[in-house]
């Protein structure tokens, strides 16, 4: 435990001069406060409003584990569909490839358009963004399966079910998790661009409230707690690759 609070400390303490700095410069260069308020000022809009931004901190938090849990699964499906199938592999993948190239706010608006203000036209834009990094680095994933693995398994007569769960599988597990905490973070923002587009709560609807009134102490406020709310869910998915991938090694 010490070993791992001692690897930290570069990090905390670089966290705390990025602080330093953000409250001291502002006073320094006499930045006005509804461009870049005060650290100090930031973090005292936050208690005050603490209640409505623990409102909307779960709407934006719901909306990202839904759209980032159906991402999951269907990424994961379609990866498994693209390794087995010949002609997912030259049509499907291609597809997912190619769709990056749509930039993804243009996408958003038509999912707002198809599903409404409700909550599904957020967890669809959450979809957008994270649905990619699972599907890709998963077909990857197994792709990367030695073949020679393989070719042994069958030779001692390991069928369609074995070679998938105990060759493929395997060896998807880390391209899948690379997908997964890339996901993680991007799926914060996917909740908050949907609230931004239309939405009557979130964190995205807080900030975009806060910034129509010049509130720059109540937007900060409301953009740290979504960095600390990807950052969370970034940690949540490299603890679990770490669970699964050391409990695979053992």
């Amino acid at each position: 435990m010490s070993g791992k609070i001692k690897s930290n400390v570069p990090v905390l303490l670089f966290v705390v001069l990025l602080a330093a700095i953000w409250e001291a410069g502002t006073s320094l260069f006499d930045v006005p406060h509804y461009i870049i308020p005060k650290l100090s000022d930031v973090f005292v809009s936050m208690w005050d409003n603490r209640q409505l931004l623990g409102k909307h901190a779960v709407t934006t938090l719901w909306e990202a584990l839904l759209g980032l849990g159906i991402s999951t699964v269907a990424g994961t499906l379609a990866a498994v569909w693209i390794d087995r199938s010949s002609l997912a592999k030259k049509t499907i993948y291609p597809l997912i490839v190619g769709s990056q190239t749509i930039p993804i706010i243009v996408l958003s608006p038509i999912m707002v358009m198809w599903f409404g203000y409700e909550i599904w036209s957020k967890i669809a834009v959450v979809i957008l963004f994270t649905f990619f990094s699972i599907a890709v680095n998963t077909a990857d994933g197994f792709r990367s399966a030695d073949p020679d693995i393989g070719a042994l398994m069958k030779t001692m007569g390991a069928g369609k079910r074995d070679l998938l769960l105990k060759w493929k599988i395997p060896s998807a597990l880390p391209g899948f998790f690379t997908g997964l905490k890339m996901a993680a973070a991007f799926s914060v923002g996917g909740a908050t661009l949907g609230e931004w587009l239309g939405g009557e709560s979130g964190l995205g609807v807080y900030t975009k409230r806060a910034s129509n009134m010049l509130r720059a102490d109540a937007v900060f406020s409301g953009v740290l707690l979504l960095s600390a709310m990807g950052i969370l869910l970034f940690l949540a998915a490299l603890w679990l690759e770490k669970a699964v991938l050391s409990y695979r090694r053992s």
